[in-house]
């Protein structure tokens, strides 16, 4: 008996570590979380011994595991993260595909092979021609900065790559369609102008007076000019299809996207144009309706594969980090219209973001020989030389002709020094740091605030132990741009060279809090972008898909 009440006092004495261990593995399982999938060929059947590789966000290592017999896959004991999943065997690999996870929980993916092939500007295509089938998802959990890393396809990017990505993609929504030249004037127009306006003061109610006065200030993008005369047709004549869509994409372009909206719907209550498609879309990014928005655009797309609309659908997809697909819809875009300078320049953006810098540069190099008068591919290009881990064929020859076009063209300078410092192995021997030297003065004296031009003649000096010279450079570069981290940073250590400690400290400081400033200012604009999840079919991503 006596035993048998010291076995249960000893019993009694471990339920407390009993309890404790339960609660911890049960918290540790609520901490980690699993991917259950399966990959299939394009006919739907499950895919034995393929290769799936599950990449973390950031720099950390990538985990690979093999399917079973029947296609199936599992990573476990997962940390709370943004994942991208991609699934290849041979020459066929799926599109990536985004994961969420969250402690606790079990994501379940289903991964496509399609096989590819090589498309002229470098990239890769599926073998129909057409840009594989996409289902998007807008999940709100999917609006923090860094969300994926972008270099999942070939290896990990700094921050330094992705914050050029991230720039490159602004500037990509931006770029204008390829306009015919002519020869109006500022003047003529002017007088045009003066000759419609007067023919609606004579006649307010004229619908035709009304809407060519409108449809002009369209022409000219002056929106909010536009909308009073074309308000005056539409009120006049209702029935009016195409002047009710001109008033929509004035009422779009000039702030007020809610009434546009009222106007689409009733035009789309009708019938369906890809043109009114295009502008719903460009309406329902404005309002904040990015699921709505890539879903117009590709349906735009599929009723009139125009370089507009192609541009839209892929921009739609860049700027809400769709990478891949925004580079298969740009790849498909620029085989339909092999002569578009933007799709090919939006497309040289979507190969740097996926990491195929050197397709990126064919493409932008491409299409700066279809142009070799439009600046935009040549300054894509220079970001990208700059950005990229190793130096970019084509590139330098590209620059080389910017800067003998734009003789007096700061950037036109710059980027080719730059350019033709790397490809030079950054070398220092007299006769590269001359010629990059002179090209770097040359950008300096066409623009005094180019800070970028300022910031490389005091690394220049700096390399060659002249810390008072780098120093004058690193300020003139400050003065040009004081928010310039690296600048204050070299500044710093030209200082803590010349035995200056006060002074270095101080850029120190100044270097610190800046850098601290930015990468808030980063963080705040990463948090407002929508993610898109990419589905690539299958009802169990559907399910996962879900918040």
């Amino acid at each position: 008996m006596e035993a048998l009440m010291r076995i249960q006092a000893i019993m009694l004495s471990l339920l407390p570590l009993l309890w404790l261990s339960g609660t911890l593995v049960a918290a540790g399982q609520q901490d980690t979380f699993e991917i259950v999938g399966i990959v299939r060929d394009a006919q739907g059947h499950g895919m034995a011994d393929a290769s799936v590789r599950l990449q973390p966000q950031g720099e950390q290592r990538a985990e690979q595991h093999t399917t079973d017999a029947a296609g199936r896959f599992q990573f476990s004991g997962l940390k709370p993260a943004l994942y991208v999943l991609s699934a290849s065997t041979g020459e066929k690999h799926s599109n990536d595909v985004s994961v969420k996870g969250m402690g606790g929980a079990t994501q379940r993916v289903e991964l496509r092979l399609t096989g590819q092939s090589k498309t002229a500007a470098g990239g890769s295509q599926s073998t129909s021609g057409k840009a594989a089938e996409m289902e998007f998802s807008d999940v709100p959990n999917f609006t923090v900065a860094a969300v994926t890393d972008w270099t999942a396809a070939g290896g990990h990017g700094s921050d330094a790559i992705l914050r050029t990505s991230e720039a490159l993609t602004r500037d990509t929504l931006h770029l204008k369609p390829d306009l015919k030249s002519n020869a109006t004037t500022q003047h003529d127009i002017s007088e045009r102008e003066q000759r419609m306006r007067e023919a609606v003061q004579k006649a307010p109610g004229d619908v035709n007076a009304n809407e060519e006065l409108g449809h002009f200030y369209l022409n000219v993008e002056q929106y909010a000019q536009a909308v009073a005369p074309l308000q005056a047709g539409y009120e006049s004549d209702h029935a009016n299809a195409d002047n009710e869509y001109a008033l929509a994409l004035a009422l779009a372009r000039s702030g007020n996207a809610t009434k546009a909206r009222e106007h689409l719907a009733r035009l789309l209550s009708k019938r369906d144009e890809p043109d009114w498609q295009r502008l719903n879309g460009e309406v329902d990014e404005k309002l904040g309706d990015p699921l709505g928005a890539v879903r117009a655009f590709e349906r735009a797309v599929k009723e009139d594969p125009s370089e507009e609309n192609y541009f839209a659908w892929g921009t739609e997809l860049l700027q809400h980090r769709a990478i891949w697909q925004a580079k298969d819809v740009f790849e498909a875009g620029v085989k339909t219209h092999p002569h578009s300078v933007r799709l090919l320049t939006a497309l040289g953006t979507a190969l740097f973001s996926a990491a195929l810098y050197d397709d990126a540069a064919q493409a932008l190099c491409q299409a700066s020989d279809l142009d070799s008068k439009d600046l935009e591919p040549y300054l894509f290009m220079g970001e990208v030389e700059i950005a990229s881990p190793n130096p970019l064929p084509c590139i330098e020859t590209k620059l080389e002709r910017f800067e003998q076009q734009e003789p007096t063209n700061a950037l036109a300078n710059y980027y080719y020094a730059m350019a033709y410092w790397k490809q030079h192995g950054k070398s220092s021997d007299a006769e590269t740091l001359g010629r990059v030297e002179t090209l770097l003065t040359q950008a300096v004296k066409d623009d005094p605030k180019c800070s970028s031009a300022y910031l490389q003649l005091g690394v220049i000096e700096a390399s060659q132990s002249n810390f008072q010279k780098a120093s004058e450079f690193y300020r003139k570069a400050i003065d040009a741009d004081s928010q310039s981290t690296e600048a204050h940073f070299r500044l710093g250590v030209a200082y803590d060279r010349l035995g200056e400690k006060d002074k270095a400290a101080e850029e120190f400081k100044l270097h610190d809090d800046l850098q601290k400033q930015t990468a808030a200012a980063v963080d705040r604009q990463r948090r407002e972008v929508k993610q898109f999840l990419v589905l690539v079919g299958g009802s169990e991503q559907d399910k996962a898909a879900k918040p």
